[in-house]
């Protein structure tokens, strides 16, 4: 493609090649010739038939027979012609050879009838197969990739099988179409060849020397198209992407204060004329390849209608044989050029197709096991033992050598700097993960031999970048436990024990509100209150054991210290708390503080064991001084609050401006 282009380098970081699912195959498809695709051709007609078949067997059998049919009527419209043909050349005076022709003429005409109404029926009953073929794909992919456990999610490698795999859905519903292509082209050339045989056989060699020069010209101009548009497709998207930039709701702010228009669109036509530039090397490669091609098949057609003059001079061939052999060879010789072609397209679609299946086998062999030994109906409590833990691709482990109880019915708080593996923790204690050494065990039963459906089942969790799911605010509480999103009770006392309720009592269409924007009706809310409905969702859930992961980050003083007495009181009612805080005032009402340093346990106990200097070790204490240092620093530069407003103390409190965390 040469020297990436200035807009590439400047926009892009250099030339427009990012791993994506197709890159693989640049180069794959070139070194297929005539007889690795027709060696190939039934395996991929065979998985687009299979998909076809769980999809819709009845609307298969219907193409098939369609198709069949098809072929068959071509066969006896040309029988028929060269009978027709046969009788209006014969001896006798024109009344006597029409009547003659009479019943082959209605014989066509019949024949060419059904075989109108077989093309019909068959294309709808591909225009029905075909969205069943892409759905029956896309959700077996995405029932299995949805089952994998997180380390696949997190490895590069499955990433790219999967964006190969988006292709494939889509590939599977053209390929039904084209295979149903590549079923007439057949049909088409073995009744045109057929016919031909029984015609003479020295006219089946003229249908090969005809067709081949198209089948040349159509196949070098696919390869070409194939590798210009994998190759230029980086170009397209980006230049989608700068003109999408130019009237995105985000960015439109910054592109008029900054005036970023002119310098977007100054990049986009700059991005469009690289790909002009391709498509005309294209435009001049189909010319050259056509004349050549144009040539070759006028030579050819010189050269078999010079056969036929001999054989018919000679005497060795009728007159209406020569005709019906003309109309022959030129819809044998469509009908290759129309198989070339299409079987270019399948061999291209069948490599994402492929990548589908690869997908689904790969997801298959890393699916979470399902079943396993059963958890005991009250779980006395969550215990680790020496675990260690590596994520996938780290050299080193998040976890090392970690024991801790997690009592069931108390409220737990993990503190710690970032990436001093808390969150890691939960995800282990949750299910998410399996340990590297060591065991985590549920009542006694190792999470490694447990049924890790009936572990999610009574997990409840909600972290600081919890999804926001595009949809309503009831399924935005209630998608935790869909089952129960109609149950108007549980979910208004989901949103009013996170004060969520009146956030949704100001919406237009209360729970019903859309929160997204971009869709009609749809509502934008603050992180704040973001916060609010996902502490609602984790309610709504009402597992046994609630993982709340930095949840008051976006709130107020006064909603912050509300949540967590709200937390602490769960517990008090049987629910397993575990706090995960950077806010070390938070923690003084838990049950059990572990202080978490580089993977590992440093301190643990109660806050006042932990602030007292004779039982602490003194990770807690000197953090939580340090922030209490701060806190009062910047209280001190602050006005007073003014009558009626909350104050701000160190015990329900602003957020100190650098949280210094052990």
């Amino acid at each position: 493609m040469g020297e990436p282009s200035s807009s590439e380098k400047l926009l892009f970081g250099g030339e427009l090649t990012y791993e994506q699912g197709w890159n693989q195959h640049n180069g794959a498809w070139l070194r297929l010739g005539l007889r690795t695709m027709a060696a190939a051709l039934p395996r991929h007609i065979g998985i687009a038939v299979r998909l076809a078949r769980q999809a819709d067997p009845r609307s298969l059998l219907v193409v098939g027979l369609c198709e069949l049919g098809r072929g068959i009527s071509q066969a006896v419209s040309l029988v028929a012609v060269s009978a027709l043909l046969g009788e209006l050349f014969a001896p006798g005076s024109n009344a006597e050879r029409l009547r003659a022709a009479l019943p082959a003429l209605l014989l066509v005409a019949l024949v060419t009838l059904l075989g109108a109404v077989l093309r019909s029926a068959s294309m709808a009953a591909t225009g029905i197969l075909e969205p069943k073929v892409s759905r029956v794909a896309t959700e077996r992919y995405l029932g299995l990739v949805a089952r994998v456990e997180m380390s696949a999610i997190e490895d590069d490698a499955f990433h790219k099988l999967m964006d190969s795999a988006q292709w494939g859905a889509e590939s599977a519903r053209r390929m039904v179409r084209l295979c149903t292509a590549v079923a007439t082209s057949c049909i088409s050339l073995v009744a045109a060849a057929g016919v031909l045989a029984v015609l003479h056989p020295a006219l089946l060699p003229l249908l090969i020397v005809m067709a081949l020069p198209s089948a040349w010209g159509s196949l070098t101009m696919a390869r070409q198209q194939y590798v210009s548009r994998h190759r230029f497709i980086q170009h397209v998207r980006a230049a989608h992407l700068i003109s999408q930039l130019l009237i995105n709701q985000q960015a439109a702010g910054e592109v008029r204060v900054h005036e970023v228009g002119p310098f977007l669109l100054t990049h986009f036509r700059g991005m469009a004329e690289t790909s002009e530039k391709e498509q005309t090397r294209l435009a001049w490669l189909g010319a050259r390849t056509g004349l050549i091609a144009d040539s070759a098949r006028g030579v050819a057609t010189v050269a078999t209608y010079g056969v036929l003059g001999l054989l018919l001079w000679s005497g060795s061939m009728e007159f209406a044989v020569g005709a019906t052999a003309v109309l022959a060879i030129r819809s044998g010789s469509a009908g290759i050029n129309d198989l070339v072609l299409t079987v270019t397209d399948v061999q291209e679609e069948s490599l994402f197709v492929a990548d589908l299946e690869a997908l689904c086998e790969e997801a298959e062999r890393r699916a979470i096991p399902a079943g396993g030994k059963d958890l005991p109906e009250h779980c006395g409590e969550i215990r680790f033992d020496n675990v260690t833990f590596t994520y996938h691709g780290s050299d080193e482990p998040s976890l090392r050598d970690v024991s801790l109880v997690v009592p069931a019915g108390r409220t737990v708080a993990l503190v710690g700097r970032n990436g001093s593996g808390k969150t890691t923790l939960t995800k282990l204690l949750s299910g998410l993960y399996l340990p590297d050494h060591g065991r985590v065990t549920w009542g006694g039963v190792d999470t490694a031999e447990a049924d890790r459906a009936q572990i999610f089942s009574r997990v409840a969790m909600v972290a600081q970048d919890f999804h926001r799911w595009p949809f309503t605010a009831r399924v935005n509480i209630g998608i935790g436990r869909s089952s129960a999103l109609h149950d108007e009770a549980a979910v208004d006392a989901a949103a009013a024990y996170s004060g969520a309720d009146e956030i949704i009592g100001s919406l237009p269409r209360g729970k019903d509100t859309l929160l997204v924007r971009g869709f009609r009706g749809g509502r934008e809310i603050s992180g704040g209150q973001w916060q609010k409905i996902g502490l609602a969702r984790a309610r709504f859930r009402d597992g046994q054991v609630l993982i709340v992961d930095e949840p008051t980050s976006a709130l107020d003083p006064a909603a912050e210290q509300k949540v967590f007495d709200q937390i602490h009181r769960l517990a008090g009612h049987g629910q397993t708390t575990v706090l995960i805080t950077h806010r070390l005032h938070s923690v003084r009402h838990a049950d059990l503080i572990y202080v978490l340093e580089e993977g590992r346990v440093v301190e643990h106990g109660t806050f006042e064991q932990l602030m007292h200097p004779e039982t602490g070790r003194g990770f807690f204490r000197e953090a939580y001084d340090v922030q209490a240092r701060q806190f009062h620093g910047a209280s001190a530069m602050m006005p007073s609050p003014r009558s009626g407003e909350p104050g701000r103390d160190s015990g329900a409190t602003a957020k100190p401006d650098d949280e210094v965390v052990p």
